[in-house]
């Protein structure tokens, strides 16, 4: 089995003090977002537009129409990716599982293109076909590596879990070529290339509301299951002892954070990376106890991923970056760290 995701016990800092200044990096962010871009809107003018006291200008429109749409998506989906992350985790006890790693994110993409190059439900594509076959992508996604990485024991470890992932996502990401050759039309090009970079340009109000409901019902479901969450860290048949089915209840969170994935990824497309980096930032924090770490997590994946935005917008401003390509950036690396440090553990422990 595939060891623990890694974390202090206890925390170094108080648990208040950590929400405060989350949330303070977050407001900052958030301000940092609408003000710089492309076009520079001074920091006052935008507290005004906020506020309402400002008069109408093309400022308020690209503000308030524009970069705060983007904002609160990005938000979300980071929030929504470290969260999937942080239960992943725990579930699979591997301090590498990721919706992006697992093959989630590539199932809850190549469904979703398969809907908008095959035309399925073009009326209601947005808000209803999109989001359902981003679902059931990522759950099957997910139960192909669960079965592939699952030994004769019912464990898992490091390698065949990562394998089964990334020959998941190959797979899918074959499929999503194979689909865009069929289609042979030149303008899906663009929206195959944005579902799988991952991006926030065509956020707008009138698809805020699904993903901030998945979010808040999927992550208030997650923080009431974080007793279980805690238990399968001290293993399986400790958790089993302990009065855990945890057969049933890896069922029923695998449905959970794959809905909570399949609804982000059909408005972000596919974000790699988040939640494996967070997770284990916010543990250095809170340490391992899911109740405090979620709503950390929750906080830090969303200052992350608007900071990830803003950056992805000025960086070669005028042109507008995938995000996605800018958290693998830095994900890789971090990815390379965690495998280099697992085997400097391994070796340790022989």
């Amino acid at each position: 089995m595939g060891e623990p995701p890694a974390g202090p016990s206890t925390r170094t800092l108080p648990y208040t003090l950590v929400i405060t200044a989350l949330v303070l990096a977050l407001a900052a962010a958030t301000l940092a977002a609408l003000a710089l871009g492309s076009v520079r809107i001074p920091t006052a003018d935008v507290i005004q537009i906020l506020t309402g006291n400002a008069d109408p200008s093309p400022y308020r429109t690209i503000v308030l129409d524009v970069r705060l749409p983007r904002v609160i998506l990005g938000a979300a989906v980071g929030a929504g990716l470290a969260v999937v992350g942080t239960t992943l985790q725990a579930l699979v006890r591997n301090p590498l599982a990721d919706p992006f790693l697992l093959g989630v994110s590539s199932g809850a993409s190549a469904a979703a293109v398969s809907v908008i190059v095959l035309g399925v439900g073009a009326g209601m594509a947005t808000t209803v076909t999109i989001p359902a076959a981003s679902f059931a992508g990522a759950f099957l996604a997910l139960l192909v590596v669960y079965a592939l990485a699952r030994e004769p024991g019912g464990g898992f470890t490091t390698t065949r879990l990562i394998l089964a992932g990334v020959a998941v996502s190959y797979v899918l990401s074959a499929l999503t070529s194979l689909i865009l050759v069929v289609s042979a039309r030149a303008d899906h090009l663009k929206e195959v290339l944005y579902w799988t970079l991952g991006g926030l340009g065509s956020a707008r109000w009138d698809m805020l509301a699904l993903p901030l409901t998945v979010l808040a019902v999927g992550t208030a479901l997650l923080i009431a299951l974080a007793r279980p969450l805690d238990l399968l860290l001290v293993g399986e048949e400790g958790a089993t002892v302990l009065g855990l089915d945890t057969a049933r209840f890896r069922a029923g969170v695998f449905v959970l954070t794959s809905l909570v994935t399949g609804v982000l990824v059909a408005h972000s497309g596919a974000i790699g990376f988040v939640g494996l980096m967070v997770p284990h930032a916010a543990r250095m924090l809170v340490g391992a106890a899911h109740r405090a770490l979620l709503p950390v997590a929750a906080l830090m994946g969303a200052v992350f991923l608007v900071v990830a935005d803003l950056a992805a917008r000025t960086v070669a401003a005028p042109q507008d970056i995938p995000v996605g390509v800018l958290t693998a950036l830095t994900g890789g690396p971090f990815f390379l760290w965690l495998l280099r440090r697992g085997r400097a553990r391994e070796g340790a422990e022989a």
